[in-house]
């Protein structure tokens, strides 16, 4: 199941740090990573010289313009955040995180992201908002700066215990009600594409509506993001949720 996590960066302005987490990767038994816009040239020697023999991780590096194509065919985004928001998201430290993992990949369907911004200005906000979850690495507060092959390397190693863990003791993941989208769950979990045509429809009907000014959105839509994202929907829900405004749609299409 390590095969179904996928490492993304965004922005990447040094190649060190992806042959870093090429190394990383592969130290854990990772081997999917996604590049969003790199600022850098991925197959520079520097990145060869640090991924110390993952090369092939560096070669099949996929690069992507945006997140949503990086991430489009992922049931779980986790954002790798340092700083706290304005507005509060689910947070998680990794070991919790990575202890969900073998549940929440139980499906083979299923596919979970973990996503890394920029060294120097970390993910946007936009881009925190479009994650389930943040992760944040409890580090010491006096030094608290991760380079990105080091963060990596942390959340990879809590993976890699927490799936070794769970084929020890299968029954015990197996059994977990506490986690969404058991082994037992009727329908599999919604792909953030999936999300992001809701979103989009979502913003359009309540526009319509006027229950949302865009030129004054007073962080409507952030809000509502965080709460469809923490009710981590399936797809049967996800067809329902776009049923119920296509026939808001088709009504307000009638008055009109």
């Amino acid at each position: 199941m390590l095969d179904r996590i996928r490492i993304v960066f965004i922005g990447t302005s040094h190649p060190g740090n992806i042959g870093g987490a090429a190394r990383a990767m592969r130290n854990m038994g990772l081997d999917d990573l996604a590049l969003v816009s790199p600022r850098c040239e991925p197959h520079d020697s520097e990145a060869y010289a640090r991924a110390s023999g993952a090369d092939t991780i560096v070669d099949r590096a996929a690069i992507f313009e945006t997140l949503e194509d990086a991430v489009g065919d992922c049931t779980l985004v986790v954002g790798a955040s340092a700083r706290s928001r304005h507005l509060p998201w689910p947070l998680i430290a990794p070991r919790p995180l990575a202890q969900s993992l073998p549940q929440l990949l139980a499906a083979e369907q299923s596919r979970v992201a973990l996503v890394f911004g920029r060294e120097d200005t970390g993910l946007t906000n936009a881009e925190l908002q479009r994650c389930h979850r943040h992760v944040h690495i409890p580090t010491n507060p006096e030094f608290s700066s991760l380079n990105l092959a080091a963060a990596v390397q942390v959340l990879a190693y809590e993976c890699r215990q927490a799936f070794l863990e769970a084929a020890e003791s299968p029954s015990t993941a197996e059994n977990d009600d506490s986690r969404p989208f058991g082994v037992t769950w009727d329908n599999p979990p919604a792909t953030h594409a999936d999300m992001e045509r809701f979103f989009a429809h979502l913003e359009s009907t309540l526009t319509t509506l006027e229950f949302h000014d865009p030129d004054n959105p007073r962080q409507l839509m952030a809000r509502l993001r965080r709460l469809f994202m923490r009710a981590h929907l399936d797809t049967m829900e996800m067809n329902i949720l776009r049923g119920i405004l296509g026939t808001i749609d088709k009504r307000l299409g009638d008055r009109s």
